[in-house]
């Protein structure tokens, strides 16, 4: 079963905006040494099970930020393979410091738009999950429409994901969850995990960032959707 798709919002998900930001030269160094190594070209097909040299759980996080959470995820779970997409170069950059410093390889970076990834290079029923954590939530009602969860992006996790993959979002940004929770329960295509139908607590798979605990501690809410293919 389809979501409904809702007319006054553009066919394309742009949901970011391109700034090159400032590069620290231990960033230009990481991107000029070992871009080669973790990060995929979106013009080419791959198979990512040569890539990472297994058949293992493949997840993908959308907008991995400086890579913190990501880096520490993999590390801790050497048995699952990721995906990150991140459009910001410094990001890209501080996520290879990582990798390398820390030997981590079950990570590769594609720096591109998310949404053109998953379509064009991710096979149908691959992936066991994909976590989106802390996305832009444009807060004015003029730029909800660049919001990157809505009925068309719950069509493409449904194509991607595997039979009981996941999806899980998180935002400090209360109206933003509610809207996502309006959007991932449309139609029933993909099961709340919640047992109230509403915000999980956040699950031990997911690194708390600096910033999301200075929050916690000034008493700001933190919001967890996980939905789950059937």
């Amino acid at each position: 079963m389809m979501t409904v798709s809702d007319p006054t919002l553009p066919q394309r998900i742009r949901s970011f905006i391109r700034r090159q930001g400032r590069l620290t030269p231990g960033q230009q160094l990481a991107l000029d040494n070992h871009w080669a190594t973790y990060c995929l070209d979106p013009k080419n097909d791959y198979d990512f099970a040569q890539v990472f040299g297994r058949d293992a759980p493949l997840f993908v996080e959308i907008g991995f930020g400086n890579g913190d959470s990501l880096a520490k995820m993999a590390a801790a779970n050497p048995h699952k393979d990721y995906i990150g997409i991140e459009v910001h170069t410094p990001g890209v950059g501080h996520l290879l410091i990582l990798l390398h410093e820390q030997g981590i390889n079950n990570v590769r970076i594609y720096s591109h738009d998310a949404i053109e990834i998953l379509e064009q290079k991710i096979t149908d029923n691959s992936l066991s999950g994909v976590h989106l954590f802390f996305p832009d939530p444009w807060h004015k009602k003029k730029h909800h429409k660049r919001r990157i969860v809505r009925a068309s992006f719950v069509d493409l996790l449904v194509k991607k994901l595997k039979p009981a993959g996941y999806f899980h979002a998180a935002t400090d940004w209360e109206n933003y969850a509610e809207a996502m929770l309006a959007v991932l329960s449309e139609g029933n295509v993909l099961k709340n995990t919640s047992p109230t139908q509403d915000y999980c607590p956040c699950p031990e798979y997911r690194p708390l960032t600096k910033f999301e605990q200075r929050g916690i501690r000034l008493g700001h809410g933190v919001w967890d959707l996980i939905f789950s293919k059937a």
